[in-house]
C-alpha cells in the first residue's frame, strides 16, 4: 500500500498582519506623527512613546499623538492626517526592518511547501510599495490591504480575500492587534499572535489560539499543530 506523505506543517498558508507582525514599522511611523505633529510647534515624541499610539490605522494613532501633546480637535486632526500620511508615502521604509527570525521563518515555510499571505489594515498606496521597497513583496502569494475589499479587519471579508487569492487552502493567521485575532476567528481560522508587536494590553486579552515571543518558535508550532 503507498503511503500518504506527511506533511510536516497542516496548513497551506500561513497568513501575517504587517505592522507589528511582519515589520517592526514604529520607527518611520513615529517619524511621520512627529511631522505632521511639528507643523503645528508640538515637540517629537521619541519612538517609545508612539508606540502605544500605533495599531488601529494613521487617524487613531495620529489624535493620540495630538491629544498626548497638547490636545486634539476635530478640525486639527483633519488638517493634519493628510501630512502624516504625504510624509509618511515618500518615507516607507526608512527605519523599518523584519522582526527577528522572521526571513528564516519564511524561508523554512517556503521549503515545507507553505504559502505565504498578507492582510492589512495599512492602505495599499502604503502596502504595496512598502513591500516592493523591503525587498519580500515577491515572496507573498496574495496582499490584501485595508482599502483592497472596502472594508478592513475584524471583517472577515479581507482575511478571506487573503486566503482565495492565495490559491485557498487551510490557513492560520497572525498578528498583534484584536483586530487581527478576531478577524481571523470572524473568518472561521486559527490564530497566532505575536508578543513583540503593538500589542495594546495583554496578549492573552485578545484570545488567539497561540502566542510566540520569537519567530523562532513559529515552525516548530505549526509543526506541532493539531491535524485536522
Amino acid at each position: 500500500m503507498a503511503q500518504i506523505p506527511f506533511d510536516p506543517i497542516p496548513f497551506d498558508i500561513v497568513g501575517f498582519d504587517l505592522d507589528g507582525t511582519l515589520f517592526d514599522t514604529s520607527g518611520d511611523l513615529a517619524a511621520a506623527v512627529n511631522y505632521a505633529i511639528g507643523k503645528l510647534d508640538r515637540p517629537p515624541f521619541p519612538v517609545t512613546e508612539i508606540k502605544p499610539f500605533v495599531g488601529k490605522g494613521a487617524k487613531v494613532m495620529l489624535e493620540r499623538a495630538l491629544t498626548a501633546s497638547g490636545g486634539c480637535t476635530a478640525e486639527m486632526l483633519a488638517d493634519s492626517l493628510p501630512v502624516l500620511l504625504d510624509y509618511y508615502e515618500q518615507n516607507l521604509a526608512i527605519h523599518t526592518l523584519p522582526y527577528p527570525g522572521l526571513l528564516d521563518a519564511m524561508d523554512a515555510l517556503e521549503s515545507a511547501g507553505v504559502k505565504l499571505a498578507i492582510c492589512t489594515n495599512k492602505a495599499e498606496r502604503f502596502t504595496v510599495p512598502l513591500m516592493k521597497q523591503i525587498g519580500l513583496a515577491d515572496r507573498f502569494a496574495s496582499i490584501v490591504g485595508g482599502d483592497t475589499v472596502g472594508v478592513s479587519k475584524p471583517d472577515p471579508a479581507p482575511i478571506q480575500a487573503m486566503i482565495a487569492r492565495a490559491g485557498g487552502g487551510r490557513c492560520i493567521f497572525l498578528g498583534d492587534t484584536i483586530n487581527d485575532i478576531a478577524g481571523a476567528r470572524n473568518a472561521g481560522i486559527p490564530s497566532i499572535a505575536v508578543s513583540f508587536g503593538f500589542v495594546d494590553g495583554a496578549i492573552e486579552d485578545l484570545g488567539a489560539d497561540a502566542v510566540i515571543d520569537h519567530f523562532d518558535e513559529l515552525v516548530p508550532l505549526l509543526e506541532s499543530w493539531p491535524r485536522p
